[in-house]
């Protein structure tokens, strides 16, 4: 069987569980699992990742930063836009199609002894968190950044403690699950943050403000929070992305470039250099007790005071007026630079290096030209805004036609209402996924919205891009003057399917992965064949030796007997 092969059965029996969007709450599956597997995720430091939106961006930025320091990372992200592949990642490429069937072949009995001992087997991503937490030990990784699937408190990452816990913007999502609040959201999603941990709080609705900053007290973690420790000093448009200056934990870091757009990119930026800078220094950091006296916590702007839960004006003399685009601002520098660097401080060339090899795919990714189109993954009303904004910001389109398939659990009249500013017209379509909502049902929303003479439908993403083409170039004029873009949103799904039909050249890493592998596959055995040939040989060699060697012997034996 082909490696290809191998890896659609494995692909296959792991789709064959239960989904994971289907959840039900409990460690006790994962605890069993690593139980029987040793622990593999003690076996190296974590860096764990919860919020609403950014979480996959931050962690690829992290992971980007901690490679630049050489070290050997591991980095687990969901879901994936185009190959399973994706989610489990060692220093910066997916695992290859061989690592992954192995570390499946050999996790395989283990499921099936975990399963047989609880109520409910375990998931589709309780077995790929399994799987990638048993490949960064075998590896071995130096440090692993973890990204949870759902939540916090219950999502199968959490059978790890992060040394650092990263908080990225919480707004309302997946709210069957987690609670129908930003607060009872926040509330879960703090779960990640465990005793000792250093958690990194990007800036935050208040509800989420005093929700985290509980747990932190409750755990005693340190703390650290975007607006107040850490932030964008400034950021300017730049060919491809953004150019900014973050002051970090340490001190700060200038003339950054950032091949990614948006001001929520920018933000992510700074929690990911407080993030790796947390993780460098190795303990809590001065200034971050987690007794958060009141006259600290009264710092920032935004920030709720531990006394009771108000929101804190900003310090008299501490200007702390948010940048034109709304990015929160930070206060002068605790800590100025110098040639003695503190514990955790990071290199100027090493984080401009970090950021400037970063890549989000599926995060406003420009895949085409001439229509200029672009994929985001936006999916809930908080990310859309921040899309729109961005793609407001970073691209002069006189129009842009939207391409929309959504789940049918998200909000979706909330998204429609972000999009409907910024959209000229829209195409709705459906996905591959089986939650898509139905064309027609999501065309009777948009068209509350938008009206009916601006929504179109069509029953296939192929036809939609092809439609949505087609109006672009309309819209552009004959002489092609009226600049367009097409915008395909909506879900991680929607931004994977139109990146394989769009883009294929991107996701041909999973091919050239899985030839090299077959390649490997036939010279390994093309060589046991030569050595096969060889023993043989050699055996015949000497089974014709030893013959000849008994002839000889019978032939003396003969010859005395005559004498």
């Amino acid at each position: 069987m082909s490696i290809t092969s191998e890896l659609r059965e494995a692909e296959a029996e792991i789709l064959a569980r239960r989904p994971e969007h289907t959840i039900e709450p409990t460690l006790d599956r994962m605890a069993a699992l690593v139980s029987v597997l040793g622990d593999p995720q003690r076996s190296y430091p974590v860096i764990h990742i919860t919020g609403t939106n950014g979480k996959t961006s931050t962690a690829r930025m992290i992971e980007s930063l901690l490679r630049a320091r050489g070290l050997r990372t591991g980095l687990f992200t969901s879901p994936h836009l185009s190959s399973i592949r994706e989610r489990i990642v060692v220093d910066g490429r997916p695992v290859s199609a061989e690592a992954f069937v192995a570390a499946y072949d050999e996790l395989a009995p283990y499921l099936a002894l975990v399963d047989g001992q609880q109520a409910t087997e375990l998931s589709f991503f309780e077995v790929l968190t399994g799987m990638a937490f048993a490949i960064f030990a075998d590896v071995p990784v130096d440090v692993a950044v973890v990204e949870v699937g759902l939540g916090g408190t219950w999502d199968a990452t959490n059978i790890a403690d992060g040394a650092v816990a990263v908080v990225t913007p919480v707004s309302l999502d997946h709210t069957a699950y987690l609670g129908g609040t930003v607060e009872e959201i926040a509330t879960d999603k703090a779960g990640i943050i465990k005793p000792g941990a250093v958690a990194v709080l990007a800036q935050q609705p208040l509800p989420a403000a005093e929700a985290l900053l509980r747990r932190v007290v409750t755990v005693g973690a340190s703390v650290v929070r975007e607006g107040l420790e850490f932030g964008v000093l400034n950021r300017d448009l730049a060919v491809g992305g953004q150019r900014l200056d973050l002051r970090g934990l340490r001190g700060d870091y200038t003339d950054i470039a950032l091949p990614l757009f948006g001001a929520y990119q920018a933000s992510n930026a700074a929690v990911a250099l407080a993030a790796v800078e947390a993780f460098a220094a190795g303990t809590p950091l001065a200034g971050q007790s987690a007794d958060l006296e009141a006259d600290q916590a009264d710092e920032t702007a935004g920030w709720p005071s531990e006394d009771d839960g108000s929101e804190s004006p900003a310090p008299a003399d501490v200007p702390m007026a948010d940048l034109d685009d709304g990015t929160p601002a930070v206060p002068p520098a605790r800590i100025a630079p110098d040639d003695d660097e503190p514990p955790g401080a990071l290199g100027q060339d090493l984080v401009r290096e970090g950021f400037a090899q970063v890549t989000s795919p599926g995060r406003l990714e420009v895949v085409r030209r001439s229509p200029v189109v672009i994929l985001d993954a936006a999916h809930n009303p908080a990310g859309m805004e921040a899309s729109m904004e961005a793609i407001t910001e970073a691209f002069t389109f006189a129009a842009v036609i939207g391409v929309l398939a959504v789940s049918e659990d998200k909000d979706v009249a909330g998204i429609l209402d972000q999009m409907e500013p910024v959209i000229s017209e829209l195409v709705v379509t459906r996905n591959s996924s089986d939650r898509s909502m139905d064309p027609d049902k999501l065309a009777e929303l948009a068209a509350s919205v938008f009206g009916v003479e601006r929504v179109h439908v069509a029953r296939r993403l192929d036809d939609a891009l092809e439609m949505a083409v087609g109006l672009a170039d309309d819209a552009s004029g004959e002489e092609g003057l009226a600049l367009t873009g097409v915008l395909v949103t909506g879900s991680v799904v929607t931004a994977g399917d139109a990146r394989l039909l769009l883009a294929p050249d991107r996701v041909e890493v999973d091919r050239a992965d899985a030839h090299r592998a077959e390649q490997d596959r036939l010279d390994r055995e093309e060589r046991d064949r030569e050595e096969r040939e060889d023993w043989d040989s050699e055996d015949q060699d000497r089974e014709e030796r030893e013959d000849r060697e008994d002839r000889e012997h019978q032939d003396r034996e003969g010859a005395a007997g005559q004498e």
